[in-house]
């Protein structure tokens, strides 16, 4: 058998995700791994064989894909991050960084490691391939010839040990810690709400106004003085039904359906007048509503004031369901290829409205391969800019970072004229997940044997206990001063944490958690930062401790 899967690799790597992926199911202590399981089904199955490993493109591909599409879906979020506490989350995660490396410092002058090793236990244990390449790259600068192939084999030894506990550790720290501390991700959706990672429970209720002086304010005007974040739809006045908008000014007496969450509801009809039973949004005689799917790409990618419905249909989309998530929009939400968005429109122009939008289910299955692969060749040339360093050394971004950086950027623009970057939201997710099915495959099966051979070695148990401590020790300090001192929002923090790893079985594992898009915003906040800084930090480590 292992020789089969030694001269077919396509089939030990449907093998490997055949038996990972139903793993990730199985439930121990209300958790489960998820994907994640498929990098541990890899470990054990590369372990078998010094040969029996996945091709390097194959890891490779499925990196570039995961980042490349989780890139896309959050870089709205990321950059808006900044105008929040991107900038107090991007300290604590260097922070985090800058004490692994005194840890790993600490280690090597407690036990005589040499510096090349210890460069690899730092780059193994937060899990970081670029940081171990860079490695690499800086001991053939400063090694003398004669040791140089010695010291080059030092860092792989260390990273192949501290690897697995580096994504295992982690995700046994996240699970102890969110039982004890008994986080309820539920009940965090409303803080999170504004970083349009959650949904939420929208409600209509009919309103009846008892104020004759809300007639002096348009209801764009009512909305800004009020900050509330409800939609006025179908207002009945003198039996006649017609739909509100941003000029409408209501009239005592007059019935207005409001949608948005309860307590926004509740708050807004208070002042407007008193509840009724009445249901306005079951009356379709003149005024009708459809969940109408985005297909049509000149719809996205553009705030949703700017298509001008009420002006050019007379109507009013009062819901967009993206994914799972049921979100109310406003005039500066911007569409998705793949929304469902609830368009209330008379009745007779409900068809010219559902052609506007495209409503295609067909159109969403597919993918713009031209702006798909335009978007990565440019990820990708921008991971090979080297970026000098002081010293004379330099360091990429590499596969995983240049990627990830142009799609943050080019899922914010969403897009340049007639080009439209992102994708449907049901493809990401589907290559998300093949891109990640593939990346643990190959990162397990090219792991296993190496980290089994060298634990045996001298030194290696050392190691391994060494960067059980610094992951584990990381993780508990990060989620100890960002949940308890800073107050961040679990299901935030821990995709923080897996931005930190740069790791995307521990985002895996945290998606799994919170069964929420919170951890991608988190990931995807920090990850360029943690990148660089490992970089630079195991660069210095080679350097410092010679």
């Amino acid at each position: 058998m292992i020789e089969l899967l030694k001269s077919n690799t396509l089939l030990l790597l449907f093998i490997v995700a055949a038996i990972g992926y139903p793993l990730g199911r199985v439930r121990l202590f209300g958790h489960s791994l998820g994907v994640a399981a498929v990098l541990f089904a890899g470990l054990a199955i590369g372990a078998l064989d010094p040969d029996l490993k996945l091709p390097e493109i194959v890891y490779t591909l499925g990196l570039v894909v995961f980042v490349y599409t989780i890139g896309l879906s959050s870089g709205a979020g990321f950059f808006a991050s900044f105008r929040r506490k991107g900038l107090r989350d991007n300290l604590l995660i260097v922070g985090m960084l800058i004490i692994a490396a005194l840890a790993v410092a600490g280690v090597q002058y407690a036990f005589g490691l040499r510096p090349t090793l210890a460069a690899g236990l730092f780059a193994g244990s937060l899990t970081n391939t670029p940081a171990l390449a860079a490695v690499l790259e800086q001991i053939k600068i400063i090694a003398p010839a004669d040791t140089r192939d010695r010291l080059l084999a030092d860092p792989v030894v260390g990273y192949s040990i501290a690897y697995p506990i580096g994504v295992i550790g982690m995700i046994i720290t996240i699970a102890v810690l969110q039982r004890m501390w008994h986080v309820d991700y539920t009940a965090e959706t409303q803080s999170l709400r504004d970083l349009g990672a959650v949904g939420q429970k929208l409600v209509n209720r009919t309103v009846r106004i008892a104020r004759p002086e809300i007639s002096v304010l348009t209801v764009d005007e009512l909305l800004r003085a009020k900050q509330w974040r409800v939609i006025f739809g179908r207002t009945l006045r003198n039996g006649e039904m017609i739909l509100a908008d941003g000029s409408t000014r209501l009239q005592h007496g007059d019935l207005v359906s409001l949608i948005g969450t309860e307590e926004e509801v509740t708050e807004a009809a208070a002042f407007l007048g008193e509840m009724t039973t009445e249901r306005l949004e079951l009356d379709r005689s003149k005024l009708d509503f459809r969940r109408i799917f985005v297909s049509n790409p000149q719809v996205v990618g553009r705030p949703l004031r700017d298509l001008q419905l009420p002006q050019r249909y007379g109507a009013l989309v009062t819901r967009v369901r993206r994914g799972d998530m049921e979100l109310l929009p406003h005039g500066d939400t911007v569409l998705e290829l793949g929304d469902r968005v609830r368009v209330v429109a008379l009745r007779e122009r409900m068809d010219e409205v559902s052609e506007f939008f495209g409503d295609s289910y067909r159109a969403l299955s597919e993918i713009d391969i031209l702006t798909f692969s335009l978007g990565l060749a440019m990820g990708l040339l921008i991971g090979m800019i080297p970026i000098p360093l002081p010293g004379g050394t330099v360091f990429r971004l590499g596969v995983a970072g240049g990627p990830l950086v142009m799609a943050l950027i080019l899922g914010a623009r969403e897009r340049t004229g007639p080009l439209v970057w992102n994708i449907p939201y049901s493809a990401n997710l589907t290559l998300r997940q093949i891109g990640l099915v593939l990346f643990l495959a190959g990162v397990g099966t090219r792991s296993g044997y190496a980290f089994v051979s060298t634990f045996t070695q001298s030194g290696g148990i050392v190691l391994f206990g060494a960067g059980a401590v610094i992951t584990c020790g990381i993780a508990f300090t990060t989620l100890w001063i960002g949940h308890k001192l800073l107050r961040i929002p679990m299901s935030l923090l821990i995709g923080m944490l897996a931005g930190l790893q740069t790791q995307p079985a521990v985002l895996a594992f945290a998606l799994e958690q919170t069964k929420n898009d919170a951890p991608n915003i988190g990931y995807t906040t920090v990850y360029p930062m943690a990148m660089i800084t490992k970089i630079l930090l195991a660069q210095a480590l080679v350097v410092l401790l010679r």
